[in-house]
Formats: structure tokens, C-alpha cells, sequence
């Protein structure tokens, strides 16, 4: 597959302050990729060295083919970027900004009505197209912002934070957007949010302290992580047995494959039990027949994927989600 965006060694100085270190990642074409990284870990720095906006101390760093820093105006053509903060003419209206920046993005005065309204459609602005930008909500601005970036079909898009400021209605729309955007251009989404990552995008990259800790598919990266899909179980005890959730625990925790089970009071007698498995493997069928023999009532068993919050803090901080810092 053709890469789209090749970055090798990228390193940034500030002064004395290093906000790059030697970073190296890849996007494929047709790949939807979270770029996260907690604050300062040189997530915008990476974004405005692939944009023009500032130029590397060092490295390489090439978008659709084309190099950053020896073919700029080539690269600044095949990618749309909305950044966090969507700079916007308060004056203009809707329509007039986006014709303005669509000729600034050389697209011919013949095509330039037609790639408008397109943009307009997809990010839902038909409403508020002659209002003046000044005049419309933050969750309608950001929607300005990806309408911009859309203008002209690049064949790379550079999304900073493109949710923020709207609402849980607007946000749903957004991902399907994204999602259907996936189909003719190659993403790089920088977000906080992890659940909305882990709804649009099939890849990762992440950034900590200036360099990439991990990058891949969010299954490799799991599986690499040792990271297993675990089985939740709500169990009560036999009728007229007194047994305990400790007890159930001890019995679950015998099976082969288990490396612990969590308790938590799922309310009329009933337990919720996760099971964690120490390894690869379905511990589903062996743990039923532990549930059966004892005689328990089961009313649910299913297998959950780990979450990308855990995924996060054990790239970033080396230790599972609500593990003390003390323990890792």
C-alpha cells in the first residue's frame, strides 16, 4: 500500500527545549489514525511540521509523496487541516469564506461553486450558509473549519481536536462523517478523546515525551501489550447455598488461564466476576462448566475487549488503568 505519510527521525528544537526527538512513524493510504499523546508530548509540533507551519531542526517528513520542506506547496495542496482552534474571518459569511478559501487553494473559479456547496453538504451548513462566521456557535465554527479542509478532496486530511465544542448529537454526526471520509482520504486525527478514537479510527500513534511509544493497528497493540479480552460473569448462588463472592472468585481462579477475578455486587444477590486471563485463549466454555457444577444461576457471560484507557496508560505511564503509580 502507498504510504501517505512518512515520517523518519523528525526531531524539533526550541531553544533549549526538545519538543521532537528522532520521532518516526507511518500512515498507509485509506487508513484512519489516532494521533494521541498527553499535553506537550509534541502532538501539534508534529501537526504544523506536516502542515508548513514551522519547519524541523532535523529529519524527514513527507506527505503524499512529497517532501515537507523541499516541495511545501506541493504538500500544503494535498492536505486538508483543521486545526483546534479554526482561525475564521468573524466578517464573512459562510458561503464568502469558503469561496475566498477555496481560491486561495487555486481551485479554478469553473470548479470553485461546485466544491463549495459539496463541502457545505457533508458538514451540514446549509442552514447557516449567508450568516456571518462571527455570528455562529462554536460547535458551527468547527463545522466551518472541517468544510474548509474539505475543499478541493485532498487526498490527506489533518484533523486537531475536530470535535471540540460540539454537541453529543453534532459529535455522532462527526465520527459518521470520519468514518465515511475514511473511504477516499488517508486521516491523521489528534484527540483527548478516547472513546472517539476508538469509534473511528483502526490505527494508533503515540506520543509521549517527545517520541513515538507506540505505533500500529489497536488489536497489535493490544496483543503485543499482552493485553487479553477478559470474561464478565453475573452469577448468584445456588438456592439455599451460602456461598460468597469470595468463594465464587477462589472457584473461577482455579481454571487454567486465570490470572484473577474482580468481585463487584451486581445487586439481589447477584455478583458481577471479570476474569482476567494470564495468556492468549476463550476461558468462556472452561469457566461455564465451573458455574454448572457448582450449581450457580447464570444470567449473563461475554467477553470484553480491553479499553483504549488502559491501552493509554500502559503505553504512557507503564501501568494499567487504576494501577498506583507506586506499582508500576
Amino acid at each position: 500500500m502507498d504510504v501517505m505519510i512518512d515520517i523518519e527521525n523528525l526531531t524539533k528544537w526550541y531553544g533549549r527545549t526538545l519538543a521532537l526527538d528522532r520521532a518516526s512513524f507511518r500512515v498507509l493510504r485509506g487508513q484512519i489514525v489516532g494521533f494521541l499523546g498527553p499535553n506537550g508530548a509534541g502532538k501539534s509540533t508534529t501537526l504544523r511540521i506536516l502542515t508548513g507551519f514551522i519547519p524541523a531542526t532535523s529529519g524527514r517528513a513527507a506527505v503524499a509523496g512529497r517532501d515537507v520542506f523541499g516541495e511545501s506547496l506541493a504538500v500544503r495542496a494535498s492536505v486538508g487541516y483543521m486545526p483546534e482552534n479554526v482561525p475564521l474571518y468573524p466578517e464573512m459569511r459562510v458561503e464568502e469564506y469558503l469561496k475566498f478559501r477555496a481560491a486561495l487553494k487555486g481551485i479554478p473559479a469553473s470548479n470553485r461553486r461546485a466544491a463549495v456547496d459539496a463541502s457545505i453538504q457533508r458538514c451540514w451548513l446549509s442552514d447557516v450558509r449567508r450568516r456571518l462566521v462571527g455570528q455562529l456557535s462554536k460547535g458551527y465554527r468547527q463545522r466551518v473549519g472541517l468544510s474548509e479542509a474539505l475543499l478541493g478532496e485532498p487526498p490527506v486530511l489533518i484533523l486537531d481536536e475536530p470535535t471540540i465544542g460540539l454537541d453529543p448529537t453534532q459529535i455522532h454526526e462527526v465520527e459518521r462523517l470520519i468514518r465515511a471520509l475514511g473511504e477516499k482520504h488517508t486521516i491523521l486525527i489528534s484527540s483527548h478523546i478516547l472513546p472517539q478514537v476508538e469509534k473511528t479510527c483502526s490505527h494508533l500513534v503515540i506520543i509521549a515525551e517527545g517520541r513515538i511509544a507506540a505505533a500500529g493497528s489497536i488489536e497489535d497493540l493490544r496483543e503485543g501489550l499482552g493485553q487479553q479480552h477478559r470474561v464478565v460473569l453475573e452469577v448468584r448462588a445456588a438456592d439455599g447455598a451460602a456461598e460468597g463472592p469470595n468463594e465464587m472468585a477462589r472457584a473461577l481462579g482455579q481454571v487454567s488461564g486465570v490470572a484473577s477475578v474482580d468481585r463487584e455486587d451486581a445487586g439481589g444477590g447477584w455478583w458481577r466476576l471479570t476474569v482476567t486471563p494470564s495468556g492468549p485463549g476463550d476461558l468462556r466454555e472452561a469457566l461455564h462448566r465451573v458455574v454448572a457444577g457448582r450449581g450457580w444461576h447464570l444470567r449473563e457471560m461475554h467477553s470484553q475487549a480491553p479499553s483504549l484507557d488502559d491501552l493509554w496508560m500502559r503505553v504512557v505511564t507503564g501501568r494499567s488503568e487504576g494501577q498506583p503509580a507506586s506499582a508500576a
